[in-house]
Protein backbone atom coordinates (compact mmCIF):
# COMPACT_ATOMS: atom_id res chain seq x y z
CA UNK A 1 0.00 0.00 0.00
CA UNK A 2 1.13 3.68 -1.13
CA UNK A 3 2.70 5.88 1.86
CA UNK A 4 -0.30 7.76 3.63
CA UNK A 5 -0.74 11.44 2.86
CA UNK A 6 -1.41 13.08 6.50
CA UNK A 7 -1.46 17.13 6.37
CA UNK A 8 -0.73 20.07 8.94
CA UNK A 9 -3.12 22.58 9.33
CA UNK A 10 -0.79 25.06 8.54
CA UNK A 11 -2.84 28.61 9.85
CA UNK A 12 -0.44 29.09 12.91
CA UNK A 13 1.76 27.52 15.67
CA UNK A 14 4.65 24.60 15.03
CA UNK A 15 3.73 23.35 12.03
CA UNK A 16 7.14 22.81 10.53
CA UNK A 17 7.83 20.16 13.36
CA UNK A 18 4.93 18.34 13.08
CA UNK A 19 5.91 17.90 9.24
CA UNK A 20 9.11 16.75 10.49
CA UNK A 21 7.81 14.29 12.96
CA UNK A 22 5.31 12.63 10.48
CA UNK A 23 8.21 11.98 7.60
CA UNK A 24 10.29 10.24 10.38
CA UNK A 25 6.85 8.27 10.76
CA UNK A 26 6.94 7.16 7.55
CA UNK A 27 4.02 9.51 6.18
CA UNK A 28 4.12 11.84 3.12
CA UNK A 29 3.20 15.07 4.90
CA UNK A 30 1.87 18.28 3.54
CA UNK A 31 1.20 22.15 5.00
CA UNK A 32 -2.68 22.25 4.76
CA UNK A 33 -4.24 26.04 4.06
CA UNK A 34 -6.83 25.25 1.62
CA UNK A 35 -10.01 23.04 1.42
CA UNK A 36 -8.51 21.40 -1.62
CA UNK A 37 -5.72 20.49 0.21
CA UNK A 38 -7.42 19.03 2.61
CA UNK A 39 -9.37 16.55 0.69
CA UNK A 40 -5.86 15.54 -1.17
CA UNK A 41 -5.05 14.25 2.74
CA UNK A 42 -5.57 10.89 4.03
CA UNK A 43 -5.15 12.45 7.41
CA UNK A 44 -4.63 15.87 9.56
CA UNK A 45 -2.70 17.34 12.24
CA UNK A 46 -3.82 20.18 14.19
CA UNK A 47 -0.99 21.25 15.98
CA UNK A 48 -0.39 23.87 18.98
CA UNK A 49 -0.42 27.72 18.64
CA UNK A 50 -3.33 29.92 20.21
CA UNK A 51 -6.67 27.71 19.45
CA UNK A 52 -8.84 30.82 19.03
CA UNK A 53 -6.60 31.96 16.71
CA UNK A 54 -6.54 29.07 14.62
CA UNK A 55 -10.32 29.17 14.74
CA UNK A 56 -10.79 32.31 13.81
CA UNK A 57 -8.29 31.50 10.87
CA UNK A 58 -10.01 28.25 9.83
CA UNK A 59 -13.33 30.06 9.53
CA UNK A 60 -11.19 32.70 7.06
CA UNK A 61 -9.74 30.46 5.19
CA UNK A 62 -12.94 28.42 4.56
CA UNK A 63 -11.54 25.24 5.90
CA UNK A 64 -14.05 25.08 9.30
CA UNK A 65 -16.68 23.35 7.83
CA UNK A 66 -14.91 20.69 5.59
CA UNK A 67 -12.82 20.12 8.46
CA UNK A 68 -15.87 19.29 10.25
CA UNK A 69 -16.82 17.43 7.84
CA UNK A 70 -14.21 15.13 6.95
CA UNK A 71 -14.00 14.74 10.51
CA UNK A 72 -17.19 13.61 11.10
CA UNK A 73 -17.09 10.98 8.05
CA UNK A 74 -14.25 9.01 9.87
CA UNK A 75 -11.01 11.24 8.80
CA UNK A 76 -8.14 10.17 11.55
CA UNK A 77 -7.27 13.55 12.78
CA UNK A 78 -4.70 14.31 15.55
CA UNK A 79 -4.73 17.37 17.80
CA UNK A 80 -1.59 18.80 20.29
CA UNK A 81 -2.10 21.42 22.86
CA UNK A 82 -4.07 23.70 21.21
CA UNK A 83 -5.31 21.28 18.15
CA UNK A 84 -6.85 19.26 21.47
CA UNK A 85 -9.04 22.35 22.16
CA UNK A 86 -9.91 22.41 18.77
CA UNK A 87 -10.70 18.73 18.85
CA UNK A 88 -13.41 19.06 21.67
CA UNK A 89 -16.84 18.74 21.52
CA UNK A 90 -16.96 21.38 24.53
CA UNK A 91 -14.65 24.52 26.20
CA UNK A 92 -15.37 24.62 29.46
CA UNK A 93 -13.82 28.60 29.38
CA UNK A 94 -14.16 29.17 25.60
CA UNK A 95 -13.46 33.05 24.23
CA UNK A 96 -16.10 34.81 22.76
CA UNK A 97 -16.98 33.44 18.89
CA UNK A 98 -14.35 30.85 19.82
CA UNK A 99 -15.39 27.77 17.13
CA UNK A 100 -14.15 23.94 17.44
CA UNK A 101 -13.79 21.54 14.95
CA UNK A 102 -15.01 19.03 17.43
CA UNK A 103 -14.80 14.54 17.06
CA UNK A 104 -13.92 13.81 20.67
CA UNK A 105 -16.58 13.82 23.59
CA UNK A 106 -14.66 15.47 25.89
CA UNK A 107 -14.76 18.83 27.94
CA UNK A 108 -11.40 20.29 27.66
CA UNK A 109 -9.84 23.57 29.88
CA UNK A 110 -7.77 26.39 27.93
CA UNK A 111 -4.41 26.62 29.48
CA UNK A 112 -5.15 24.70 32.44
CA UNK A 113 -1.32 24.00 33.42
CA UNK A 114 -0.49 27.88 33.71
CA UNK A 115 1.28 30.48 31.65
CA UNK A 116 3.74 30.57 28.96
CA UNK A 117 6.77 30.32 31.97
CA UNK A 118 4.78 28.03 33.93
CA UNK A 119 5.72 25.47 30.88
CA UNK A 120 7.34 22.29 31.92
CA UNK A 121 8.08 18.58 30.56
CA UNK A 122 6.79 15.36 32.28
CA UNK A 123 7.17 11.69 31.58
CA UNK A 124 4.12 10.41 30.74
CA UNK A 125 2.34 6.77 29.90
CA UNK A 126 0.46 6.69 27.08
CA UNK A 127 -1.51 3.95 26.14
CA UNK A 128 -0.54 2.22 22.75
CA UNK A 129 3.30 3.37 22.81
CA UNK A 130 5.58 0.75 23.61
CA UNK A 131 8.85 1.54 25.59
CA UNK A 132 9.58 3.92 28.02
CA UNK A 133 6.90 6.47 28.78
CA UNK A 134 6.92 9.63 26.33
CA UNK A 135 8.54 13.23 27.20
CA UNK A 136 6.06 15.89 26.87
CA UNK A 137 6.29 19.08 26.87
CA UNK A 138 3.77 20.92 28.54
CA UNK A 139 3.19 24.57 27.01
CA UNK A 140 0.47 26.75 28.22
CA UNK A 141 -1.36 23.05 27.79
CA UNK A 142 -5.04 22.34 28.64
CA UNK A 143 -6.06 19.77 30.37
CA UNK A 144 -9.49 17.54 29.71
CA UNK A 145 -11.97 17.77 32.57
CA UNK A 146 -14.62 14.83 31.60
CA UNK A 147 -14.56 12.62 28.67
CA UNK A 148 -17.44 10.81 27.51
CA UNK A 149 -18.37 7.45 27.39
CA UNK A 150 -16.44 6.88 23.56
CA UNK A 151 -13.83 8.30 24.54
CA UNK A 152 -10.77 6.59 25.62
CA UNK A 153 -8.09 8.17 28.33
CA UNK A 154 -4.93 7.11 27.10
CA UNK A 155 -2.64 9.33 29.68
CA UNK A 156 -3.08 11.23 32.84
CA UNK A 157 -0.23 13.84 34.15
CA UNK A 158 -0.59 15.11 38.21
CA UNK A 159 -4.14 13.67 37.94
CA UNK A 160 -5.60 15.28 34.69
CA UNK A 161 -6.22 13.95 31.65
CA UNK A 162 -3.67 14.61 29.22
CA UNK A 163 -4.31 11.96 26.20
CA UNK A 164 -7.47 10.64 24.44
CA UNK A 165 -8.71 8.88 21.52
CA UNK A 166 -12.49 8.56 20.38
CA UNK A 167 -12.31 6.23 16.97
CA UNK A 168 -10.00 8.08 14.67
CA UNK A 169 -9.21 10.89 17.06
CA UNK A 170 -6.71 11.65 19.03
CA UNK A 171 -5.71 14.49 21.02
CA UNK A 172 -2.54 15.35 23.31
CA UNK A 173 -2.21 18.29 25.81
CA UNK A 174 1.82 18.10 25.36
CA UNK A 175 3.64 18.59 22.22
CA UNK A 176 5.86 15.49 21.28
CA UNK A 177 7.00 17.05 17.77
CA UNK A 178 9.42 19.06 20.32
CA UNK A 179 10.95 16.18 21.23
CA UNK A 180 12.47 14.00 18.58
CA UNK A 181 10.66 11.57 19.79
CA UNK A 182 7.88 10.23 16.96
CA UNK A 183 6.39 7.35 18.91
CA UNK A 184 2.90 9.62 19.48
CA UNK A 185 3.18 10.43 15.67
CA UNK A 186 3.85 6.95 14.72
CA UNK A 187 0.78 5.54 16.26
CA UNK A 188 -1.36 8.25 14.37
CA UNK A 189 0.29 7.22 11.36
CA UNK A 190 -0.53 3.19 12.32
CA UNK A 191 -4.29 4.92 12.57
CA UNK A 192 -4.11 6.32 9.32
CA UNK A 193 -3.23 3.19 7.65
CA UNK A 194 -5.87 1.10 9.25
CA UNK A 195 -8.59 4.05 8.43
CA UNK A 196 -7.10 3.77 4.50
CA UNK A 197 -6.98 -0.21 4.55
CA UNK A 198 -10.44 -0.32 5.73
CA UNK A 199 -11.88 2.31 3.65
CA UNK A 200 -10.63 -0.07 0.74
CA UNK A 201 -12.37 -2.92 1.77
Amino acid sequence: MSTPVIGVLALQGDVREHLVALAAADAVARPVRRPEELAEADGLVIPGGESTTISKLAVLFGLMDPLRARVRDGMPVYGTCAGMIMLADKILDPRSGQETVGGIDMIVRRNAFGRQNESFEAAVDVKGVEGDPVEGVFIRAPWVESVGARAEVLAEHDGHIVAVRQGNALATSFHPELTGDHRVHALFVDMVRANRTAESL
